[in-house]
């Protein structure tokens, strides 16, 4: 298998932007790319391109990557459309690699756009239930916070993590998210006011919960052999893992633990010849704070009753010993479904070349960052592993 590096990312500013076009915001996200390409690329040299997105509302759901490429001046290149909930742009990644590190491509691309704010908030939490399961789950009256409601109450009796370490993550994630200027919620909240805030499903509040969003965002990868023809410094993609699960959890024989995201990190160990401990910083996918709790130990940073302990002593906060949604994470920075997977790519890279858009936000000497990306409530699971290159 052929070394695979990132050498261009692109996002917008996630957000809601009811005036703006599907194709209007990629076509955003992929100029962005191109041109954060140092030492230029064509198009037409794209081989492959890997779309991810859930197409919320289904305003586009045939020939949907084609769309986005013809908006970015891709028109012709080989293009297909990736779905797997939350995780798409995730897997959308892992397949350029695939694609890369097999030799089928020489340069590739990955990802990933949402548009939200199209669709009446009744018919968006309609839509978001269709990545559980539709007969035993969203036919039943759950939804997704009902769901990892339950999640959250079954950690807190077992591991006895409390319901202000659990908010503490939203805490902590829109703490970050003011220096991102690409972040949808760049406003930060005291723990009281974000425990003050109105009920969603016990025991979570609004502030538990990430938003709603459109957004786009772009990552172009390349043959690690040539990665110098277009940019001093490349990143390395080292690692790739996938996992899935039963995704209505009562199949599961535990609901405080994604075997998708374990599976999917032991992979990604395994490929980049590290372990845990070696992650300098890592974007999880925070869609409701307990997310973030269980991604600690799933992704074998600590074990379960630690996970909420970490949160109140700062461990995850930029400056701690493992900082963990630098970028705002999706309740911060915004969780426009198709595009979470390759932004938190695009968070990476900049991290890793030392080139975080706000300096004051930088991880000093990071080497490796993990990317975390969950489809629903663990049914998929795509984890990453890039490295800095000198």
């Amino acid at each position: 298998m052929k070394r695979v590096a990132v050498i261009g990312v692109g996002q917008t500013t996630y957000g809601l932007y009811p005036e703006r076009t599907l194709k209007s915001l990629f076509a955003d996200a992929a100029k962005a790319a191109f041109a954060d390409v140092e030492k230029g690329i064509d198009p037409g040299d794209i081989d492959e391109a890997f779309i991810g997105t859930l197409s919320t509302g289904g305003s586009q759901l045939g020939n949907f990557a084609p769309l986005m490429l013809e908006s970015a001046g891709m028109a012709g290149v080989s293009g297909r459309h990736v779905e797997n909930a939350c995780a798409s742009s995730g897997y959308a990644f892992r397949d350029a690699c695939r694609a890369v590190a097999s030799g089928s491509a020489r340069i590739a691309v990955a990802g990933g756009i949402e548009k939200m704010s199209d669709l009446p908030r009744e018919r968006n939490r309609s839509w978001l239930g269709v990545s559980g399961d539709v007969e035993w789950e969203r036919l039943a009256g759950t939804n997704f916070p009902g769901i990892y409601a339950m999640m959250a109450r079954r950690h807190m009796h077992e591991f006895a993590t409390t319901k202000a370490q659990i908010t503490g993550v939203a805490v902590k994630n829109r703490d970050h998210a003011v220096a991102n200027p690409k972040a949808q919620f760049r406003k930060s909240m005291t723990l009281d006011k974000a425990l003050a805030a109105p009920n969603l499903a016990a025991p979570f509040c609004l502030a538990d919960a990430c938003g709603i969003t459109d957004g786009a965002s772009m990552v172009i990868l390349c043959d690690f052999d040539i990665a110098r023809d277009f940019t001093d410094r490349p990143v390395e993609v080292v690692g790739s893992g996938g996992g899935s699960d039963y995704v209505a959890i009562h199949d599961r024989p535990s609901i405080t633990r994604l075997p998708a995201a374990r599976k999917a990190a032991r992979e990604a160990y395994e490929e980049a010849g590290i372990g845990p401990g070696d992650i300098d910083l890592a974007e999880v996918h925070d869609c409701f704070t307990i997310a973030e709790i269980l991604a600690y130990a799933d992704l074998g940073f600590c074990e379960e009753a630690e996970a909420g302990h970490w949160v109140e002593e700062g461990v995850t906060r930029l400056g701690g010993e493992k900082p963990v949604n630098v970028s705002g994470g999706l309740i911060g920075k915004g969780h426009p479904i198709g595009a979470t997977g390759t932004g938190q790519i695009y968070e990476l890279a900049n991290q890793l070349r030392g080139r975080a858009d706000e300096p004051s936000r930088q991880v000093a000497n990071a080497r490796y960052g993990l990317a975390h990306n969950v489809g629903g409530s663990g049914g998929s699971v795509a984890v990453h592993i890039l490295k800095a290159v000198e």
